[in-house]
């Protein structure tokens, strides 16, 4: 028989708060958070890149029904629309009952990561090998992307006007590409280096080739080779590298980590484990009460800056379209809207607890984070969300039970990271960041927990499908 609790426990029940694994209070939810992560990890695979998430998001709006925006069209209630802005960043909508006046219900998040781009003119030959130069993009630790299998993917501009799409590396028939480190026996100097110089940026160049042409009187024979193999399969020169878009990810498929298959393990899960649940959210809204606004942005990696990326304009222009068609004021629209930014936090890693301020800090399978500021240090470059509105954010995911934490990006002086929730704000909407603790961040190889990917899902529908 179960000891009745004293009046201390029942007081401490009642007035004390702790986060708690969700499989500890809710054990039924395994089975529905390994179900729908299934497609997560789909659509992690069919996107290596901004461009190719793109494409996957806006095929699965185009099979749920969503039709391509038309400006000057005045929506009606229900209607779902999307555009694609220059292949690399989306923006869906569903009209709600209510005017746009009332403001929208707004999920942004990003879908580019940490990388390494090509530099314009990347090949050149050194000892009878075949090498690309790159220039990283976004937050990496270098010397994690040394001794890796790498594909390279994007898309190169011949000088016809013509264009043409690389993906190469990820298929088990595809040869793939390196990054090659110093042996430890030779490693004495490169050991004196700190950490984040262990690999310097110039260091990362991608073995891509051996074989010589036969042509003695050519001076840069395995060079020439590569060339010759380019032009036969794409048609390209090497001038065309400089009309290219190509990234190098790590040639690794999304997999279950842990014998209990709880854990996703894949490259690029920040902050794609918060755009597919909010692709998801939006395509499963019906009929809302609010207009809903899924937005899958570019360029978060690097300040979201250019024309995909939340400083640009091309969501506000969307909704200042939307109003023009309905007759609505657009400036009341953004002071009554809500956006999530939605965004991926740290979870505690136990190898490195020092990093951490464990009270204050998100863990790997609590649930969906809610980060009422980023930034870094006192808070510079941080949203900071209003008191007001995290207590409507926590209300309406306790109405709908869903599991929630709140925490900071590690100790206060310890860094810090920002996300766009400072460029929805710049247009008066409210916003507040939340989104899915991972480990490993901006690692080539992210983890996740899948009970909180499924509580993100849980998370977004239900702002969507928010009443009030």
């Amino acid at each position: 028989m179960e000891k009745e609790k004293t009046a201390g426990q029942k007081l401490e029940e009642q007035l004390c708060y702790k986060s708690e694994a969700c499989l500890r209070s809710q054990p039924e939810l395994a089975d529905a958070a390994m179900a729908f992560c299934e497609g997560y990890k789909r659509f992690l695979d069919e996107g290596k890149t901004e461009r190719e998430c793109a494409r996957a998001a806006a095929q699965r709006l185009v099979e749920a029904g969503y039709k391509p925006y038309e400006p000057g069209v005045a929506y009606n209630p229900g209607d779902k629309v999307y555009l694609v802005n220059r292949g690399k960043s989306v923006v869906a909508a569903t009209i709600g009952q209510l005017p746009l006046e009332r403001g929208i219900h707004m999920n942004v998040s990003h879908i580019d990561a940490p990388r390494l781009d090509l530099k314009p003119m990347p090949l050149y030959e050194s000892d009878d090998l075949a090498l690309l130069k790159t220039h990283y993009y976004g937050g990496i630790r270098k010397y994690q992307w040394t001794a890796l299998p790498l594909s390279l993917h994007g898309v190169i501009c011949r000088a016809d006007g013509t264009k043409v799409e690389i993906s190469l590396g990820d298929d088990p028939t595809d040869p793939v590409f390196c990054i090659t480190d110093l042996l430890p026996h030779l490693a004495a100097d490169q050991n004196e280096r700190k950490l984040r110089d262990g690999v310097k940026g110039e260091e990362l160049n991608i073995l891509v080739g051996h074989r010589p042409v036969e042509d003695p009187e050519v001076k840069e024979r395995v060079k020439l080779y590569v060339l010759k193999l380019l032009n036969e399969k794409y048609g390209i020169t090497e001038k065309d590298f400089i009309r290219a878009e190509l990234e190098a990810v790590p040639a690794i498929s999304a997999r279950d980590v842990g014998l209990d298959r709880m854990l996703i393990g894949a490259y690029g899960q920040d902050d794609r484990v918060d755009a597919y649940p909010a692709l998801m959210a939006e395509i499963e809204t019906k009929d809302p009460t609010f207009t809903t606004l899924c937005v899958l942005t570019d360029k978060e990696e690097i300040g979201s800056e250019g024309v995909t990326g939340m400083n640009s304009l091309y969501v506000f222009h969307f909704i200042e379209q939307l109003c023009q068609a309905k007759g609505a004021d657009y400036i009341r629209t953004l002071q009554n809207s809500i956006c999530l930014s939605a965004d991926v936090t740290a979870a505690v890693d136990p190898t490195f607890d020092s990093a951490f301020e464990r009270r204050n800090s998100t863990y790997a399978g609590r649930g969906v984070a809610i980060c009422k500021y980023t930034g870094s240090r006192g808070k510079g470059g941080a949203n900071d969300a209003s008191a007001e509105l995290v207590g409507y954010v926590t209300r309406l995911l306790d109405k709908e039970n869903v599991i929630w934490q709140t925490g900071e990006l590690g100790k206060v002086d310890q860094g810090g990271g920002g996300t766009i929730a400072a460029y929805s704000a710049y247009h008066n909407v409210d916003t507040i960041d939340i989104g899915v603790p991972v480990l490993s961040m901006h690692a080539p190889f992210e983890v996740t927990s899948k009970l909180d990917v499924y509580m993100a899902y849980r998370a977004f529908l239900a702002f969507a499908r928010a009443t009030e």
